[in-house]
């Protein structure tokens, strides 16, 4: 039988470097914070090969007596705590007292100081975990950090780094949250020899995003403030254009630390439902500050993750934030044509049959009746007279698929706005800003989402009652989850019973889906239902369906639209909210601005 024993201090503290230190990039969060803690106004790095070979950190922070240096590569000693209830009010970024004893067993390192009250400094060194004598160093004021041979003594570990130039895109990422984090920091970042960043300490927030993100996020970003008692928000958010795949463009900051919560995620991503497709991903700097006593840092010794005690009260600011900022923008998709090589404006003296040139199309027809050469639908709007209005049900002025007659054109359109139908698909709209796009089964599906959630909320949704109900024959899985979604179902007008053996009834069905087949939506919602690992809130689930319907009720591509039907779209579009994404997610248009014709045309 083995008996238990206790582990050597050197297996001890390679367990614990297992935790807190993965790759360089880790070594700099930690000694970035460390920084930043002892009161550091400018903070260089240096790195080489990625860091694997070399990690260098200079500060001119407060430094550390002499005396206390055999101390830094003890486990779990700090200067940042005093008793266990410094744990539930932590104001710095390190406390645990790890870092440095991870650090020094795995990597030969040598840490340099000097208060600046001291005339003279002192130097330690600890390689493997064996610590030298303290001697004396004759430096600025200070601290100056050097780790060489990362995991040199590990090779199993140091295996798994990856290319020179992937772990230096990882310390580039750690360098950037703390530059984000800490905007009063001059820090500067070079890596083998060479400069990557120079962030000077009058670097404004949105200076340092520019920096790091370029302009393509910078001149897309909103401001965002907003407070609820002792608890601040404050940050940018960027327009839906700049989505992406994942959430690595997400960074939330709590008291100057780099965050990442589920929870704060998820109020992120539901500000911007119905302004993103499925998949991707908001583009956020958010920033949050809180008594330390609301929030507990000591989860993960990575201090990454971290639990609120009011999680729903900053979910709920988060996300009524964001939404509210959200809304006061015009987030009409503007179309930006690519410049012309300036080749192709040289002025030439060759005949003009051998200049290179566009084929010839035919012109738009922007007239006050359509074009009998393109065969397409053109209209041009005045002004109706006041007592006409628009159909109260959406699908009676736009269903040409569902058989309805269409409404007249609607009151309060603006006199000479003009518009055509272009492939089915979509309408050419002049507007004062420039040339609108629209695509016109996009903003009819945002225009019958709002209207059903309107309808819904005021008890006015037409339904239509089955006189014989329509049997759906379903899995047994697919039955269960159908019927145990019976009540949300029929809030929608859609109601369902059981007929036994995986077979539901189909009694009833919002008018408003005309003709469309109720057995097909039925499917496409028990489809939905499935694709989910878990069922989402009644709430969110209630808006899924309702994007279902509002697809299926809409007008398609590929649908003819009379200039009647035309105008009663567009007038809808002032109607609704957010109608710049259909509830998907999809820009339902694209403005291409007079500016912008005007400069492609070089007449500006």
């Amino acid at each position: 039988m083995k008996r238990i024993h206790q582990l050597p201090s050197s297996v001890v503290t390679k367990i614990a470097a297992g935790e807190v230190i993965e790759r360089p990039a880790s070594v700099i969060k930690e000694l970035l914070e460390n920084s930043v803690d002892a009161g550091s106004t400018r903070i260089d790095v240096e790195i080489e090969q990625g860091g694997a070979e070399l990690i260098r950190v200079v500060d001119n922070g407060g430094g550390i007596l002499p005396a206390d240096l055999p101390l830094a590569f003890a486990s779990h000693a700090t200067s940042k705590l005093a008793n266990a209830d410094d744990l539930f009010r932590i104001s710095t970024l390190g406390f645990r007292g790890e870092a440095l004893a991870s650090i020094g067993g795995v990597a030969q390192v040598s840490l340099q100081s000097r208060p600046a009250d001291l005339a003279c400094g002192a130097a330690i060194a600890c390689h493997g975990g064996e610590i030298s004598p303290v001697r004396a160093w004759n430096g600025t004021p200070g601290t100056r950090m050097e780790v060489r041979h990362l995991f040199y003594n590990t090779p199993v570990r140091r295996k798994f780094l990856k290319s020179i130039a992937t772990e230096a895109g990882h310390v580039a990422e750690a360098f950037t949250r703390l530059a984000l984090a800490q905007p009063s920091l001059h820090l500067t970042l070079r890596h083998n020899g060479k400069e990557v960043y120079e962030v000077p300490a009058s670097a404004r927030l949105e200076d340092r995003l520019r920096l790091f993100f370029g302009a393509e996020v910078a001149d897309k970003l909103y401001a965002v403030e907003a407070g609820q008692g002792p608890v601040r928000l404050r940050g940018y958010i960027a327009d839906p254009q700049c989505e992406r795949g994942t959430a690595r463009m997400q960074y939330v900051f709590v008291n100057g630390r780099c965050i990442r919560d589920r929870s704060l995620m998820h109020a992120l991503q539901e500000a911007y439902r119905g302004l993103l497709m499925a998949g991707r991903y908001a583009v956020a700097f958010l920033f949050l500050d809180l008594p330390a006593d609301e929030i507990d840092v000591n989860v993960h010794p990575t201090k990454i993750e971290v639990r609120f005690r009011n999680g729903q009260a900053l979910h709920h600011l988060v996300f009524s934030a964001i939404r509210e900022r959200l809304r006061a923008e015009n987030l009409t998709a503007r179309l930006r044509a690519p410049a012309f090589p300036t080749a192709q404006w040289t002025m030439s003296s060759a005949p003009a049959a051998a200049m290179p040139g566009p084929e010839p199309t035919t012109a738009l027809p922007f007239s006050t009746r359509p074009s009998a050469a393109s065969g397409l639908p053109a209209t041009d709007f005045r002004q109706t007279p006041e007592n006409e209005t628009m159909s109260p049900n959406p699908a009676e002025s736009l269903s040409p698929a569902n058989g309805h007659a269409p409404s007249p054109p609607p009151a309060g359109l603006s006199n000479n706005i003009r518009a055509i139908q272009l492939y089915d698909a979509y309408l050419v709209l002049e507007t004062q800003e420039g040339m609108l796009v629209i695509d016109q089964h996009a903003l009819h599906e945002r225009v019958l989402f709002e209207e059903f959630k309107r309808r819904i909320a005021s008890g006015t949704l037409e339904i239509q009652k089955l006189l014989m109900p329509l049997p759906v024959d379903l899995t047994a899985e697919q039955a269960a989850r159908t019927l145990e979604q019976r009540d949300a179902l029929a809030e929608l007008g859609l109601g369902v019973e059981d007929f036994g053996g995986g077979t539901v009834l189909v009694t009833s069905y919002p008018a408003i889906l005309g003709n469309r087949p109720p057995q097909e939506v039925l499917k496409t919602v028990v489809d939905h239902l499935l694709s989910k690992e878990r069922l989402p809130s009644r709430e969110v689930l209630l808006n899924d369906l309702l994007r279902l319907m509002a697809c299926h009720a809409a007008v398609r591509a590929g649908d003819r639209l009379s200039a009647e039907e035309i105008a009663a779209l567009i007038a809808r579009r002032d109607l609704a909210h957010d109608t710049h994404h259909c509830p998907h997610g999809r820009p339902t248009a694209l403005l291409f601005s007079k500016q912008e014709l005007d400069r492609q045309f070089r007449r500006i």
